[in-house]
């Protein structure tokens, strides 16, 4: 088990299409090796989910853990620690709402970005078990954020107004506290 170093934006390894996990070896000790590194660097990184290309390791495994409590988005619905391989997703409905999102591969950095709210996500478990889980809200813009990661792109694509990008410090002093602002006839919500 071992802290690995998040890459940031810049590094090739990010905008790659990771490679489908292979099936064959969920259960084995460089899986769980993996698994182990990704989840320690997540707890040391504060964060709530992480892309197994963000510590450089381009294969479809993701893992996200939401404890249900005050988090650097605020408050959050909880959501227990779980994996997700070569994760799929079905958008249910059209309908859009944003976030202002964060990426540890872009630390100190805030985005306005808006995502179907109501998905479908297909994966296979830690067991290679194969899951589907119906998401909405919060939680689907968390899943479409780090599952773009497996895709090589960042919440920075998805940025339409350039205006709502914005250093950390920035947005909280003039960004957070707008919550009920409107913007484009939409309420701009902060996470």
């Amino acid at each position: 088990m071992a802290i690995r170093d998040i890459i940031r934006m810049g590094h090739p390894t990010l905008r790659q299409i990771a490679a489908p996990y292979d099936a064959k070896k969920i259960g084995t000790e460089d899986f769980f090796s993996l698994l182990d590194d990704l989840k320690e660097t997540l707890e040391a990184s504060g964060g709530i989910g992480l892309a197994a290309p963000q510590i450089n390791e381009s294969v479809q495994v993701v893992i996200i853990d939401i404890p249900g409590t005050e988090t650097r988005y605020g408050e959050t619905e909880a959501l227990p620690f779980a994996v997700y391989i070569n994760p799929s997703i079905s958008v249910v409905e059209n309908e859009n709402a944003g976030y202002w999102e964060g990426c540890l591969s872009i630390p100190g950095m805030m985005g306005y970005v808006e995502r179907p709210q109501h998905i479908v996500v297909d994966y296979l478990d830690e067991t290679g078990k194969r899951n589907s889980l119906t998401l909405k809200g919060f939680l689907a813009t968390v899943f479409q954020h780090e599952f773009d990661h497996l895709i090589g792109k960042l919440y920075i694509d998805h940025i339409q107004d350039l205006s709502l990008f914005s250093f950390e410090k920035e947005y909280q002093a003039f960004h957070l506290n707008d919550e009920t602002e409107e913007l484009d006839g939409q309420v701009k919500n902060s996470i």
